[in-house]
């Protein structure tokens, strides 16, 4: 069974797997989800066992993934009585429900959710953890709080990409299933936007095909193998990451570690941004400085709101 939020015994709170895999490559916090423990986000089942009764945590660390993170139930995991996450204990290998996301977050918030952690975990040592016998304290976030269902918000773009992404075979609940984001509310269909109709509307989720990805050493030039067509002609389409963002990114490393594998990738990889809009701007020619010419092109603001990565299907 898959769990879309847990316990943490470190942060003391509840976290969606999405949290957690931010807070991995994050580097300017020490966490280590493989030094926490994480336990049933149902608190009269959390409080009835100890904290070594914990969930292990599916595609927690891994900097690129094709199916869906999650925790799960370890063999040994118990719950109480009428726990709705007794569920099955199987193994991750072959399960059809890894490859989709169920949990759709209504609202991506903008402002990322920040963490103060209870105690300092050394280890996997169950006994060296405080017991987690009460209810999370409050906290001026998009935690759940007593509630063990999942946030309907969230701060990682990871997480609406991927409901997106893992549910393009089933448009009739993309259509359904709302998101807001900022003053915008849209459905999920809405929301994404191929890059080659980017002159639609403004302020969407943009995302397409990526046919090149230009590495000058310490900037990034991500060019879309679409065009866009402006009054009978087509234009190339990119983004732009600079030296600036990329040096003061909290995840610097896995990114750089992401991009520079994508760079030299020959299987095909997408890319989803959000916050800017390709604008029309004239360049000028390398060959000859005094020519220019047009292309579609946004300098990217915020890096946590971009992701490269495969998404099998999505132009099927």
């Amino acid at each position: 069974m898959k769990f879309a939020t847990a316990y943490s015994v470190s942060l003391d709170d509840k976290v969606s797997i999405y949290d957690v895999r931010d807070l991995n490559f994050d580097e300017s916090t020490g966490f280590d989800s493989d030094k926490d423990s994480f336990l049933c986000p149902n608190d009269a089942c959390r409080a009835a066992f100890d904290s070594t009764n914990a969930l292990s945590t599916f595609n927690a660390k891994n900097v690129n993934y094709q199916r869906t993170p999650h925790f799960k139930n370890k063999p040994g995991t118990r719950h109480i009585d009428g726990c709705r996450y007794a569920g099955s204990h199987k193994s991750a290998t072959g399960e059809s429900d890894d490859e989709r996301e169920e949990n759709f977050p209504s609202e991506f918030v903008l402002t990322r959710r920040l963490y103060e952690p209870k105690t300092p975990v050394v280890g996997n040592d169950a006994s060296a953890l405080q017991e987690p016998t009460k209810a999370p304290a409050n906290r001026t976030t998009t935690s759940s709080g007593s509630n063990d269902t999942t946030p309907d918000k969230t701060s990682v773009f990871a997480h609406p990409v991927e409901c997106y992404v893992s549910n393009i075979d089933d448009k009739d609940k993309l259509k359904a299933m709302p998101l807001k984001i900022g003053e915008h509310t849209a459905t999920y269909w809405a929301f994404f936007k191929k890059i080659e109709y980017l002159q639609d509307n403004q302020g969407l989720i943009y995302w397409g095909k990526i046919k090149a990805i230009k590495d000058y050493t310490s900037s990034f030039r991500i060019d879309f193998e679409k065009k866009v067509w402006l009054d009978k002609r087509p234009y190339s389409v990119n983004v732009y990451l600079s030296k600036k963002l990329i040096e003061n990114y909290r995840k610097r490393t896995a990114f750089l570690e992401q991009i520079k594998a994508a760079a030299s990738s020959e299987r095909p990889l997408y890319c989803f941004f959000y916050g800017v809009t390709p604008q029309l701007m004239q360049v000028p020619s390398k060959k000859n400085p005094e020519q220019t010419f047009g292309v579609f092109s946004a300098r990217i603001e915020n890096l946590d709101h971009l992701i490269i990565r495969e998404a099998p299907g999505l132009e099927s």
